[in-house]
């Protein structure tokens, strides 16, 4: 009996696993798959949905090499193998080998695009794949292959390829040279035409969008038919964001459909489909009667559309490969409040703007940012917060900062209560603070820029 071990090699998401074997005068037991104990000790929580053996008559079967579009746990039933791995995905670890001789008392974690392989070593070997995709026909062309023989790799086969079993077309797979590696898995972005999804799509030219017009989102058949095998991630930039329109009778209906009823059929869709799945959360689900909120904060919406956003996050939160991020007061491209501010400073208007309403800015550029660098480090999964650094502001401060930054005198922006500014209008209820505590996401290493050093460079930007 030996302890249960997950130990790196030298390809990056490699892994070797030591596998408790316990042994009686009847045979043997172990635990193949233990994702408790795994995942503990480093192991991806990867998912598996398939399991492949194949039985091998004859010691020097060789099978390889391989590289599939997911992850696999592989490991040995009965017999030894003799096991090679090469790193077919691009950057520099490129072509790297490791290999290792297998019986049932380990087990190897192989990552999407690592070409995978292994010869037998005694007759009556039974050999496994845990896999985290079902196989399809269509699946085959996902493929990455590399020819088992290539002089580069240097693989000391056991056997002799020249004595061994091989089928033919293992024995075509083109040399490391002639490999076209396996890109890394596709980005889907939901919600492309609005000003986080065009910011998403610059950012990731390689990326899918998908708009109102290619898929609605509210149409449950829709969603259930969208096919993301082949895809990594998916973000969620749809929503609906009319906030005084939500309290309407249509306005929550709509509200609902959006950010609750679509929110859940793409849950639906990404955790059929093993997909991480990214979705863009507000201030608004919070009262805003904390002056900073954490992610713990239990939610509080004042609104339609806050609650319909707090249901939406506990929705995408049931499923385990998740990250919710929650910002505020959020600019891009197109109408926005800065561009909103900079017109009537260019005009010479003198506007009345609230200032007891707190919060920072959050450009859009700095949500892709975000996002990038969570799926990059792999963060764990969950919820974060995410704007721009830096005091806490008054939308009235932030319009000074506009006039000043278009040559206007801010002392033209009239500050106003809340109260003021809502006579007369049908205003849905606002937080009156929304800055948002940002100590989780910058633990993970990521650093949000100050507000008004990215205000300097939009207005700087602006036409």
């Amino acid at each position: 009996m030996t302890d249960l071990a997950v130990n790196r090699t030298s390809i990056d998401g490699l892994q070797v696993i030591a596998l408790d074997v316990r042994t009686d005068n009847r045979g043997w037991f172990k635990e193949n798959w233990q994702r408790a104990k795994m995942v503990a000790l480093g192991l991806p929580d990867f998912a598996p949905v398939q399991n492949n053996v194949s039985f091998n008559s004859t010691a020097g079967a060789t099978r390889g090499i391989h590289a599939e579009p997911w992850d696999k746990l592989v490991s040995v039933a009965h017999g030894r193998i003799f096991g090679a791995w090469v790193d077919l995905r691009p950057g520099d670890e490129f072509g790297r080998v490791v290999t290792l001789e297998l019986g049932p008392e380990t087990a190897v974690f192989v990552p999407r695009g690592v070409g995978n392989a292994f010869q037998t070593l005694v007759d009556d070997t039974v050999y496994s794949y845990l896999v985290n995709d079902h196989w399809s026909p269509g699946a085959r062309g996902s493929y990455t292959f590399c020819n088992l023989a290539d002089e580069t790799l240097a693989i000391d086969w056991p056997i002799p390829l020249t004595r061994a079993e091989l089928s033919e077309a293992d024995r075509h797979h083109p040399r490391l040279a002639a490999v076209t590696t396996m890109p890394p898995p596709r980005a889907l972005v939901v919600g492309a035409s609005g000003q986080l999804g065009r910011a998403l799509l610059r950012a990731w030219p390689s990326a899918t969008g998908l708009s109102r017009d290619d898929l609605d989102l509210t149409d449950a058949t829709a969603v259930a038919d969208l096919d993301l095998s082949g895809y990594g991630v998916v973000v969620n930039a749809a929503a609906y964001t009319a906030v005084d329109a939500a309290e309407t009778q249509q306005g929550r209906r709509d509200a609902w459909a959006t950010n609750v009823t679509a929110v859940g059929a793409l849950t639906h869709a990404a955790q059929e489909h093993r997909t991480a799945l990214v979705h863009i959360s507000s201030d608004y689900v919070f009262d805003g009667t904390l002056k900073t909120h954490t992610e713990d904060e239990p939610f509080s919406p004042l609104g339609v559309y806050g609650q319909t956003k707090a249901a939406g996050d506990a929705l995408v939160a049931t499923l385990p490969r998740h990250y919710v991020l929650r910002t505020s007061w959020v600019i891009g491209d197109g109408r926005n409040f800065v561009t909103t501010m900079a017109s009537l400073a260019d005009r010479d208007v003198a506007p009345s703007v609230v200032a007891d309403q707190f919060g920072r800015l959050t450009f859009t550029d700095e949500l892709v940012a975000g996002i990038d660098h969570l799926l990059r480090v792999e963060a764990p999964y969950g919820i974060y917060n995410l704007s721009q650094t830096g005091p806490i502001l008054t939308w009235a401060d932030v319009a000074k900062e506009v006039y000043a930054g278009r040559g206007q005198d801010p002392a033209r922006v009239r500050e106003v209560s809340t109260e003021e500014y809502g006579s007369g209008k049908s205003l849905a209820p606002r937080p009156r603070h929304s800055a948002l505590d940002l100590t989780k996401i910058t633990e993970t290493g990521f650093a949000p820029r100050p507000a008004r050093d990215r205000l300097a460079r939009y207005l700087a930007e602006l036409e």
